[in-house]
């Protein structure tokens, strides 16, 4: 042999060598033979066993799964005393009881025995099994053994009563009827059959199998609960973000109707007010002095002054624009100044510096600003007092108002009875869940408080409102303080 011919020999073998392990790895599926009959000792060990034939699908191949399907049913009327169930597979596993995964395996050599006693009742049950071949032959052999109360044993065996389930379908693992398409198993061998053993090399017991405990927040009725109070809780939110944009539009649409009122107050009426105090004092000059007609002329522009002060407190008060601490606290200044200069009183302000941009509506700013009021009215009429001190400041989330004179100050038992400035001020306040307090004795001045939440405490009646529910008295707290004296109710400015 020339050394050309043994280099294209070796070349040859070589190649020969490196493609054998390639067609040792890719196999085409193999038809799966037909189970052999058993023989006396095979057929002894199987009894003894409770197991049935190997199956499978109808052929082998690499890396194969097959799925098995049965169910049956069990009496009411007999209870299970004991359920043994012994399984293995060529190669492995995975087994199934009503779509409950409760075991699988990987040696085909060993048996796992499952005590099932606990998971058997009454009625309809389906058993699944998982089988997967990773490569040459493949099956899955099993076997169950029933013992009912009565003595009667049930035996559910490997045999070609199972079905084959395709792989893409679906919760098969608790289906309790077969699809049209589910073919029956195959039985490929039996016990002793080549390549497949004769006798396990062991039986591995497992712990008995209860059914699943399931905490009470696991539970149905506790899961329909929380939907429900979930779907509640969501109606409501959807209902209060409704409510809440209806009244948001409808708070802006007030809002630009204040502002709208206010202006044509002070353009149309307050203009009007204002020509008619320039045609009484024309008209006055007129007439000579101390007559009459010119009297009665001056009496009509001061009645018409005081009409457009009031329009102004009007237009003040509408104004939403208006709706802050800090525009309630210039406004009340401007007022106190000037209804003060009238009088030998003297007027001292004292303003935190600092006071916070917070919301004022109009009832609590209009509420409050009434009370201040009717305490500089009481002080200019009654107080004979030669200084007069307002103070403004925040206190625990309140504005505190005091109005304190160095007047003559008076007893509250002793005022009349036929007037009502003081009750006055103290409904205003109660109505609005606010504070009044009053501190005045004779010869020692009187001091005046008013106090009043930034923000508003109807809280919990508005939530009942929005439930239809109707509001609690206890809903609304009142702080008052009065004399230690007396009542305040009975008593005047």
């Amino acid at each position: 042999m020339t050394f050309l011919q043994k280099a294209l020999l070796g070349i040859l073998m070589y190649g020969w060598f490196l493609l054998l392990p390639c067609s040792a790895e890719v196999r085409m599926p193999q038809a799966a033979s037909a189970a052999a009959k058993l023989t006396p000792d095979a057929e002894k060990i199987a009894t003894e066993l409770g197991l049935g034939s190997w199956m499978w699908t109808t052929n082998f191949f690499d890396k194969q799964t097959c799925r098995f399907w049965r169910s049956f049913t069990l009496p009411e009327y007999n209870a299970v005393q004991k359920a043994i169930l012994r399984i293995t597979a060529d190669n492995v596993y995975r087994l199934y009881l009503d779509g409950r995964e409760i075991g699988e395996g990987a040696n085909w050599r060993n048996l796992t025995e499952y005590d099932l006693t606990w998971l058997l009742g009454p009625g309809t049950h389906v058993m699944a099994v998982e089988g997967f071949n990773d490569g040459l032959e493949a099956g899955v052999i099993l076997g169950m053994q029933i013992h009912f109360a009565d003595a009667q044993v049930t035996n559910i065996l490997s045999d070609a009563s199972w079905r084959i389930v395709p792989n893409e379908a679906r919760g098969w693992q608790k289906k309790t009827h077969p699809a049209v398409d589910w073919p029956q198993a195959s039985l490929v061998g039996v016990i002793g059959q080549t390549p497949w053993w004769l006798h396990p090399f062991a039986i591995i017991p497992t712990s008995p199998l209860r059914p699943i405990e399931l905490s009470f927040w696991q539970t149905g009725w506790f899961l329909s609960i929380v939907l429900s109070l979930c779907g509640l809780a969501l109606a409501l939110s959807i209902r209060l973000a409704t409510k809440l944009a209806v009244q948001t539009r409808a708070q802006k649409l007030l809002e630009r109707e204040r502002v709208r009122i206010a202006r044509d107050i002070h353009d149309d009426l307050g203009a009007e007010v204002t020509q008619l105090v320039l045609y009484g004092e024309v008209a006055q000059t007129e007439f000579p002095d101390g007559s009459l007609a010119r009297l009665q002329f001056s009496q009509i522009c001061d009645r018409a002054r005081a009409v457009s002060h009031a329009l102004d407190e009007v237009v003040w008060v509408v104004n939403s624009k208006r709706d802050t601490l800090r525009h309630f606290v210039s406004y009340l200044c401007k007022y106190a100044q000037t209804f003060l200069n009238a009088t030998p009183i003297r007027c001292r302000l004292d303003i935190q510096a600092d006071l916070p941009e917070s919301a004022f509506d109009l009832p609590i700013r209009r509420g409050l600003f009434l009370a201040v009021k009717e305490a500089l009215n009481n002080a200019a009429k009654h107080s004979g007092a030669s200084e007069l001190f307002i103070r403004i400041y925040c206190e625990d989330e309140k504005v505190v108002v005091v109005v304190e004179d160095n007047g003559c100050g008076f007893d509250p038992l002793l005022a009349g009875s036929d007037r009502n400035g003081l009750a006055n001020m103290c409904q205003r306040m109660t109505e609005m869940n606010g504070e009044y307090h009053l501190f005045t004795d004779p010869g020692a001045g009187c001091r005046v408080e008013f106090k009043m939440p930034l923000v508003h405490l109807h809280r919990p009646s508005r939530w009942r409102k929005f439930l239809g529910l109707k509001p609690k008295p206890d809903d609304i707290t009142v702080s008052t303080a009065n004399h230690p004296g007396g009542d305040l109710g009975a008593s005047s400015s």
